[in-house]
């Protein structure tokens, strides 16, 4: 065998056991997560439920829908310093609408509390693409994992088409004596099905009744429903109730047999659950109505049974076209009395915005090879965020602010005044409509998928992905031009305003490293100087030998890098020096990384003494030694420290080459 031949069956060997090791792994893993996740099976009849279940678990036993929900929320969950609700259940899936899951916690709080709130039904309301659906989502894989833990256990009546609590078995005449031993009030009847089941099969004895642990399940439709409307002159009221169903009326002898009713419909699957509704708005009012009285009253009406108890919890979404529809007819008015209606915008912070690309970008696998500059992504949701803001009279800089106000940045020129009363301004904006209309998370990832497919290499670069936005926006029928011109224009403000700046800093950042002497140089130059100044002593020039006072101009060049003030350079210098006395008692050197405004001052000065290396990247076609050594540098520094590929890197190096060039 050749050495070459050895060499790579030697990487394939070494690769098989890469992934042999990593398959076991795995298994390990699915094992492991089988056990905790596996629900304990307990079934029996009911005087046994009462003797080995219900002792010390009578309260987790009997609790409502909104209290289960809230109890699965907080196992997860937590409040911050400031109140804020944080569960970790949405994490790395939902970014920059907490606001809008903490009212939605705050309603399950309030309804487990047993407020008036917990008769009230959950509508989110957003514009598309805004999180509301995987909200739910959530929710409901949230319910299903916590029904397997055991402070998550639920029990059902065995054979029940709603899986009611085994609770609705203790009497009514007993129910109080229930109350004083165990500290839990119970609500709720027998279903139709079950109470002729007692009658029939167990001549009344409650005692014998099967009981079983439930696992709630979306697929099983066990405690997780979920209604999408379809075309509203046809919907049937059977997909939530259920219907006789005739195969069965043959075999009991009678339509009003609750055995011969057809349990399928929506509300019965989503009993001891959450029942999600999708568009609800567009569904007929007759719809409604038997929903709100579900969610007020806990009961379903049906034609030939008596009123049948459900708990559950319904969730509902919709889109504000519907919405504002819906409001306008004086005949809701009642229906929206019974609602509480959450918001859900569309984030107003360009990172989170950025989080939700990464998401959705991620979950292609065919693109997960695909290489982003760090930017790409923050600059699409820059000009997203643009596009989201109210519209106004506002001058550029003054949409750069608010954006960078909504991301929590510092804004030079702004002081605390300000800064109050802009934020000021954004609350009272938000609280109109500002977040819900403009561009969606789903628009630019379509311009993005294009991007990718259309590129000739596994690589794009922010200005590939700016372009490809301008191309979608410019193609899409459905934007007017007015809308269309707009948006294009905070496309060149996204570049303009936030990616020059941020690729800028990258370079200065990759180009300082290949001039640490000379940085470490300029460092002890301004330490001189500031200390001659602060000593008032003069100093001695090193090539002619003459007295000079200290440099006051290379000082101020420095400092007004990072923006420091005429007034505040006193007060800047003394802590410098301050500081380097400081180093120097503890027997430490006083370097770049000792005081960061400093360094990045000094980062930027050299930047700026420096910039004809960078003009020499596409002046020269054949550099020097020296040159191409530090061009190579920077690129290799790019690429290890700062997220850019080889292709990415030399693109960012040759843009601001030509942004250099324009100053």
């Amino acid at each position: 065998m050749t050495s070459s031949r050895m060499i790579l069956a030697a990487g394939v060997a070494v690769q098989d056991s890469g992934d042999e090791a990593l398959r076991a792994q795995f298994l390990r893993g699915m094992a492991g997560f089988n056990d905790a996740h596996r629900a304990v099976r307990w079934s029996g009849r009911f005087d046994a439920f009462l003797a080995q279940v219900l002792p010390g678990r009578a309260a987790l036993l009997g609790r409502s829908a909104h209290q289960y929900i809230w109890d699965m929320l907080r196992a997860s969950g937590h409040e911050d310093a400031a109140g804020q609700f944080h569960c970790s259940l949405f994490d790395n899936e939902l970014f920059g609408i907490d606001a809008a899951i903490g009212r939605v916690a705050a309603y399950f709080k309030a309804a487990a509390a047993g407020s008036e709130v917990g008769r009230r039904m959950l509508l989110l309301l957003g514009p598309p693409s805004g999180g509301k659906s995987t909200l739910v989502i959530l929710l409901k894989r949230g319910l299903e994992a916590y029904s397997r833990s055991d402070d998550g256990a639920l029990y059902g009546i065995a054979g029940c088409p709603v899986h009611e609590s085994p609770l609705h078995l203790v009497p009514q005449g007993m129910r109080s004596e229930f109350r004083d031993s165990y500290g839990v009030e119970l609500q709720g009847e027998l279903c139709p099905h079950c109470r002729a089941r007692l009658d029939e099969q167990y001549q009344g004895d409650f005692l014998q009744m099967p009981v079983e642990r439930i696992v709630l399940s979306e697929a099983g439709r066990c405690g997780i429903g979920t209604y999408a409307p379809h075309d509203p002159t046809s919907a049937d009221l059977a997909d939530l109730v259920g219907s006789v169903d005739l195969s069965k009326v043959a075999q009991y002898g009678d339509e009003g047999d609750p055995r011969a009713w057809s349990w399928s419909g929506a509300v019965y699957a989503a009993s001891r659950g959450m029942l999600e509704m999708i568009e609800i708005l567009k569904v007929k009012r007759e719809f409604l109505y038997l929903l709100l009285t579900l969610t007020q009253e806990k009961n379903v009406k049906v034609s030939r049974f008596p009123l049948i108890y459900l708990d559950e919890t319904i969730i509902a979404h919709t889109n504000l076209a519907e919405f504002r529809k819906f409001v306008q007819e004086s005949e809701n008015e009642a229906l929206l009395d019974r609602m509480v209606i959450v918001q859900v915008p569309y984030t107003l912070n360009y990172r989170d915005e950025a989080r939700i690309y990464r998401k959705l970008v991620l979950s292609a696998p065919a693109f997960r090879a695909v290489h982003l500059d760090p930017h790409a992504l923050h600059a699409a949701a820059v000009f997203a965020i643009l596009s989201r803001l109210q519209d106004g009279d506002e001058k550029e800089t003054e949409l750069v602010q608010r954006l960078r106000l909504h991301a929590g940045e510092d804004v030079e020129d702004l002081n605390q005044a300000d800064v109050r009363r802009l934020l000021e301004r954004e609350r009272e904006k938000s609280s109109q409509e500002e977040a819900l209309s403009g561009v969606s998370p789903r628009f630019v990832i379509n311009a993005l998928s294009h991007a990718i497919i259309a590129a000739s290499r596994n690589s794009l670069s922010t200005m590939d992905v700016l372009l490809a936005l301008k191309d979608s926006i410019e193609n899409d029928a459905r934007i007017e031009a007015r809308r269309k011109r707009k948006w294009i224009d905070y496309l060149v403000l996204a570049r303009k305003d936030f990616y020059n700046r941020w690729v800028k800093a990258d370079v200065h950042k990759a180009l300082f490293v290949s001039f640490e002497q000379e940085a470490q140089d300029l460092l002890e130059k301004y330490l001189d100087e500031v200390e001659a100044m602060l000593d008032n002593r003069q100093m001695r020039d090193p090539i002619t030998g003459d007295e000079r006072r200290p440099d006051e101009r290379f000082l101020r060049a420095v400092e007004e890098k990072i923006h420091i003030s005429d007034s505040g350079k006193q007060s800047f210098r003394q802590e410098v020096v301050r500081k380097a006395m400081g180093a120097f008692k503890r027997g430490e050197a006083f370097g770049l990384a000792s005081h960061a405004p400093l360094h990045d001052a000094v980062q930027q000065y050299l930047f700026e003494q420096r910039r004809d290396v960078l003009r020499l990247v596409s002046s020269s076609r054949r550099p020097d030694d020296d040159v191409r050594a530090k061009i190579s540098v920077v690129e290799r520094r790019l690429v290890d420290d700062y997220g850019y590929d080889d292709h990415s890197a030399r693109e960012a190096l040759n843009y601001v080459t030509t942004l250099l060039a324009q100053e």
